[in-house]
């Protein structure tokens, strides 16, 4: 039989991995969009600039909601 400490260390675990994964994605898919509506509207750099900004938000809002349930 599982030991419940052991279930608890990998659901800590797993919501851990969970959240750095998404500030990653968040941040490297905005910037990604932003960098090719630059290249394709011409805008270089802002829309690319936005992207990060945009992505490191969004990333940051999920990596906190995500990491209050690690309590």
């Amino acid at each position: 039989m599982a030991n419940p400490d052991d279930e608890d260390v990998n659901r800590k675990s797993g919501l851990a991995y969970a959240a750095a994964l998404s500030l990653f994605a968040s941040v490297a898919i905005f910037l990604g969009l932003g960098w090719f509506l630059d290249r394709w509207l011409g805008t270089s750099p802002w829309l690319l600039v936005a992207g990060i900004v945009l992505g490191a938000g969004l990333g940051l809002y999920e990596f906190v909601r995500i990491t209050s349930k690690l309590s």
